[in-house]
């Protein structure tokens, strides 16, 4: 069962919550033969009942795991039998847990789905919290996402983008460090007590304050960049986007993002691009797919057409007795590939489309019924076999 998830392991199975092991095991022994799934094949509802009692039934059944349950109204493996220490101790500096009732924490998997909290995403906060605030090392920037639009053929061969982007630099002011110098002042954050409350649910902890890691105090805040060691400013620079990028590739530049701070290194900057659809030419992924229309001659007899690729016209051979809907293949005339290094591309598949002739005057009609006797073939033979 996961932990911070409550439910009422006793109203499943159906018996009161003095009820003896025994008592229990009958009860689960009924409801799972009823429920089972190989008694109701095919039943959704039976086979979620049967899990639900199953899960009743591995907590209540137990006796440690009952006994845990009915103390804190949830069980977790983690948890004593005895209950939870509610002093601080030496593995848990700072921490005051006192006073609270832990059967209320709970809730449920709705809750959390809403955005309610869980028991282990409390106690993580928690504990990290004290060695968030310890951390005074080097911290790499962030990195920032920049969406761009190009066209078809600027995704096809590559091009040169200038860009403006505003990016946090180091305050020049406190040089990254987001206080003056002076004498100490009271924390602003925890005013001076040194600690922070907070809030979650039924339960509410203290630990040292994150700004002044619990003393109580903290340099002068620089004015310019209201502590945080860094201010907003725009940089115009040219970057390079690679020949083959589709609409949701993501072209990193390194060390164009955010700075760091404590002398930490720069983020990256994440070009996001979205490329303009062609009239003729849909691509799909490194494949570019082309409709080629042909005369019904040219689709009986064979012929070598010009069909058009990225790279200008080409020609093809159109085999004799050729389908409309045939697809032909060109190999690596697709797109230029980010994934298979350089001059690996894709491929072009071009779709064949017989036309067929108006019928404009007798001596056509006659030349097509007289093609119709020297073919008496019937196309449509075979559907009706199949139909049958």
């Amino acid at each position: 069962m996961p932990v911070g998830t409550q439910k009422d392991y006793y109203a499943i199975l159906g018996v009161n919550r003095n009820a003896k092991p025994e008592e229990i095991r009958k009860t689960y022994r009924h409801l799972a033969r009823k429920y089972h799934p190989d008694v109701n094949p095919g039943n959704k509802k039976a086979e979620e009942k049967f899990k639900e009692i199953s899960e009743a039934y591995e907590i209540l059944g137990d006796e440690k795991k009952r006994k845990v349950y009915d103390q804190h109204g949830f069980y977790a493996e983690n948890i004593p039998a005895d209950g939870f220490n509610a002093r601080p101790s030496a593995e848990a500096p700072g921490f005051d847990f006192s006073g609270f009732d832990f059967s209320d924490l709970g809730s449920s998997q709705e809750e959390q789905q809403r955005g309610g909290f869980s028991f282990r995403d409390i106690f993580s906060q928690i504990f990290s919290r004290g060695r968030e605030a310890e951390h005074q090392g080097p911290v790499r920037g962030a990195d920032i996402e920049h969406n761009v639009h190009l066209g078809f053929w600027d995704a096809i061969r590559g091009t040169n983008l200038r860009l403006t982007i505003a990016r946090k630099e180091e305050c020049a002011t406190c040089h990254g460090t987001g206080a003056l110098a002076g004498p100490m002042v009271t924390c602003r954050t925890c005013g001076g007590s040194g600690k922070l409350s907070r809030q979650a649910g039924a339960m509410r902890f203290s630990g040292p304050c994150p700004a002044c890691n619990g003393s109580g105090k903290q340099k002068p805040e620089c004015v310019v960049c209201g502590g945080a060691g860094l201010i907003h400013k725009p940089e115009t620079f040219e970057v390079r986007i690679p020949a083959g990028v589709d609409t949701g590739s993501r072209v990193r530049v390194a060390g164009k993002g955010n700075a760091g701070l404590n002398a930490g290194p720069r983020g990256d900057l994440l070009i996001v691009t979205d490329v303009e659809r062609h009239p003729l030419f849909d691509r799909r992924g490194d494949n570019i797919y082309v409709k080629v229309p042909i005369t019904v001659t040219e689709a009986a007899l064979g012929a070598k057409v010009d069909v058009p690729t990225l790279e200008g016209s080409s020609v093809i051979r159109i085999p004799p007795g050729t389908q409309s809907g045939q697809t032909l293949r060109l190999r690596g005339n697709g797109a230029p590939s980010l994934r298979g290094g350089a001059g690996v591309r894709g491929d072009e598949f071009i779709e064949v489309q017989v036309m067929v002739p108006r019928v404009a005057d007798e001596r056509t009609k006659e030349i097509l019924r007289e093609l119709a006797r020297l073919n008496p073939e019937d196309p449509r033979a075979e559907l009706r076999t199949k139909a049958q």
